[in-house]
C-alpha cells in the first residue's frame, strides 16, 4: 500500500494548517487519548496521577508532550515515507524505553483523525481524511517493522 501524489498533498495541506496550532492540537489530542483509552494514561509517569480533566487541562508537561508527538509526526509525515532518519530514534524509545504498543499507535492515530476533521473541517473532507489514516497506517507499519527489528512485539 502507498498514497499516490494527490493523497500526499492532501496529507501535507492540512499538516500545514495544523502546524501553527501544534499545541493547541497536540494537549486535545493527548486529552483525547486518555479519555478514549485509558489504559494509555499508564504508559505515562508523568501523567498517571493526573485523575480529573481539569488537573490534565493544566499540565504544561501534559501540553508540551502533545506537541512533542504532533512535531515529531509532522516531520515524519513531510518526509513521504522517506522518514528512516527520523522513524529509527522514534522507534527506538518507543520500543525499548517506553514500551509503547502499536495498537497505541492506532488509537491516537484515529484520535489525530478525529481532533483535525473536529476543528478543520472544511479542509478536511473524507478523501483527506482517507490519505491521513493511509498516511498513518504506513507510519505504524514502519513502526512495527522497526520494532520487530528491535525485538519488541508492540504488546
Amino acid at each position: 500500500m502507498e498514497l499516490s501524489d494527490q493523497e500526499w498533498q492532501k496529507v501535507i495541506d492540512i499538516w500545514g494548517k495544523v502546524e501553527p496550532e501544534i499545541p493547541a492540537y497536540g494537549q486535545v489530542v493527548i486529552l483525547r487519548l486518555f479519555e478514549q483509552h485509558p489504559e494509555t494514561q499508564e504508559k505515562f509517569d508523568k501523567f498517571k496521577n493526573l485523575k480529573s480533566l481539569d488537573e490534565m487541562k493544566n499540565s504544561e508537561d501534559l501540553k508540551k508532550h502533545g506537541t512533542i508527538v504532533l512535531t515529531a509526526l509532522g516531520k515524519i509525515l513531510k518526509q513521504k515515507r522517506q522518514h528512516e532518519a527520523e522513524l529509527a530514534p522514534l522507534a527506538q524509545s518507543h520500543a525499548t524505553k517506553h514500551k509503547i504498543p502499536v495498537k497505541y499507535l492506532e488509537f491516537i492515530s484515529e484520535v489525530i483523525v478525529g481532533v483535525i476533521a473536529e476543528k478543520r473541517s472544511a479542509d478536511f473532507g473524507a478523501e483527506s481524511q482517507a490519505a491521513m489514516r493511509k498516511a498513518l497506517e504506513l507510519f505504524r507499519n514502519d513502526m512495527d517493522r522497526k520494532y520487530k527489528e528491535l525485538g519488541f512485539q508492540g504488546e
